[in-house]
Formats: structure tokens, C-alpha cells, sequence
């Protein structure tokens, strides 16, 4: 999935803080992201993955905390 169709679905989904977390990964403001692995992103788990797939090409690196570090 490219960029166009992730911002597309994201939004028809109106997810905008997820677009705006793209844009900063973007503008360089992003550079790491804490995430619970089980819980990620996004409820759809496809377009979770392309997000987060598409953070990552942005040079964005995931860092995937347990329940309990919350």
C-alpha cells in the first residue's frame, strides 16, 4: 500500500491524528514511536501494519512496550 491509498483510507476513516503523526514522521518531528504491541495503532490491523510499515520507511523507529510499562 503506497502512500496516497493509506492517507486515503485513513481519511474516509477520519483518522486525522494518525495523518498528522505521518506528517511529522515526514517533516523529520517524528522520530520514535512507543507502541503496545497487541494493542498498535489502528483497530483495522491490515491498515495498521501499512502505517506503521510506512513510519518505519519515514525513519521512524518503533518501540514495542508490554501492557505492564504503560
Amino acid at each position: 500500500m503506497n502512500k496516497a491509498e493509506i492517507l486515503e483510507k485513513l481519511t474516509k476513516q477520519g483518522l486525522e491524528d494518525i495523518i498528522e503523526l505521518i506528517e511529522d514522521a515526514e517533516e523529520g518531528f517524528l522520530t520514535e514511536l512507543e507502541l503496545v504491541e497487541s494493542i498498535g495503532l489502528l483497530y483495522d490491523e491490515q491498515l495498521n501494519k501499512h502505517v506503521i510499515e510506512f513510519l518505519k520507511q519515514l525513519g521512524v523507529s518503533i518501540i514495542y512496550v508490554t501492557d505492564d510499562e504503560e
